[in-house]
């Protein structure tokens, strides 16, 4: 390894935690995989040969659907975002699903010069998030009109939870579910009938079999993450199967620099950190660019040989500054950790997340899509 810092994927876990997933409720349907946002920040290119065991992948932008294309991908893919009306024609040739939400999309599809295969589509209803979203009472008509227009396909129809894996009361997303279920039947009774019908994040997939309906569209777990301490708790409280989720990335850096700091020494911009003993000191070269998160700075701590280095100061763009003064022999590129296992220490995104005061979600999203993804296969 070249790199001074980079990303490691374990192989087996995220089919794993595809497995452990659908174990919960012994689900047998679609599984798709959400790769957004350069998959949770883990890597499409390196994802995409990783999830095997789904069916079906999910992305937000054309643009990352057009890369999974290009990669070589068959399997269907859904594009959960909104894709510029000029652009429609792309997404078609590269038959890629899409969900529909606005009739602008449905003018502008109708407007293409006719094509061998069909657009299919999947209409996105609002039950309560307030994002993207066909309303309720105007979901038959927007239905009619897709199965009207000429070259698409009314594929399937979905939702999404605004207050599922957050909270120990489900009242809300249950209200959710019973606009999504009332449509489908108002649907069903005029004769339409979409095939794949979705609503399950991870936290529902987890949580509540009666979210499944024939697929699964689930994006943290796969990543061995769990949504919320709270998912876990509910999951917990109501004796369903607890999913061993594996986590698929390590984050590693090495040491670039060692140096012994005079006690009453500051360290880095601001002076905000002042040693209180002769400190040894070791320099990573790792910052906020990479996606090392500045609020880490004076809280959060890095592994070194299994045991931790705090941080010291300010995390700059492209360095952060550790204490070594406890751990022997510290040598030139001795590798660290900034996020998996070392010994019988552990940092994890939730950790570091509630270091920064945000979600394991901004955490891996947000590690640099520059830096180089390895795959390792587990050590038997």
């Amino acid at each position: 390894m070249s790199s001074l810092v980079w990303v490691e994927l374990e192989a087996g876990s995220p089919d794993h935690n595809l497995r452990e997933i659908r174990r919960c409720h012994d689900f047998r349907g679609i599984h798709c995989a959400v790769l957004k946002a350069n998959a949770y920040g883990h890597g499409v290119r390196e994802m995409r040969s990783l999830v095997t065991e789904a069916q079906w992948l999910a992305v937000n932008s054309l643009d990352e659907g057009l890369e999974l294309r290009a990669l070589g991908e068959c399997r269907p893919v859904l594009l959960l975002g909104h894709v510029d009306l000029a652009r429609l024609a792309e997404a078609r040739k590269a038959q890629i699903r899409l969900l529909v939400y606005n009739r602008e999309t449905l003018r502008a599809v109708a407007s293409l010069p006719a094509f061998n295969l069909s657009l299919r589509l999947h209409l996105h209803l609002e039950t309560g998030t307030w994002r993207q979203g066909v309303l309720p009472e105007d979901a038959p008509g927007f239905a009619g009109e897709i199965i009207n227009t000429p070259g698409v396909e009314l594929e399937g129809i979905s939702t999404h939870f605004a207050n599922i894996e957050d909270t120990l009361d489900h009242d809300y997303a249950g209200m959710q579910l019973e606009i999504f279920e009332r449509v489908c039947g108002e649907l069903s009774a005029a004769g339409i009938d979409p095939p794949v019908k979705h609503t399950a994040c991870t936290a529902a997939a987890i949580l509540f079999g009666k979210t499944h309906f024939n697929m699964l569209r689930t994006g943290i777990g796969v990543y061995g993450l769990w949504p919320s301490r709270e998912t876990r708790l509910s999951a917990e409280t109501a004796g369903i199967p607890i999913p061993e989720l594996k986590p698929v990335m390590t984050w590693k850096t090495r040491v670039v620099q060692i140096k012994k700091v005079p006690r009453g020494s500051y360290i880095g911009y601001g002076c905000s950190y002042r040693t209180t003993r002769p400190t040894v000191m070791a320099v990573l070269p790792v910052g906020y660019a990479d996606g090392y998160r500045r609020a880490a700075g004076n809280v959060g701590w890095v592994l070194l040989k299994g045991m931790r280095a705090p941080v010291l100061g300010r995390v700059c763009m492209n360095l952060i500054m550790v204490d070594a003064t406890d751990i022997p022999d510290i040598c030139l590129e001795e590798e660290a950790i900034l996020m998996g296992e070392s010994g019988d220490e552990r940092i994890s995104a939730e950790l570091i997340a509630s270091w920064c005061g945000t979600i394991n979600y901004e955490i891996v999203t947000g590690v640099s899509p520059l830096l180089p993804r390895i795959i390792v296969k587990e050590d038997p």
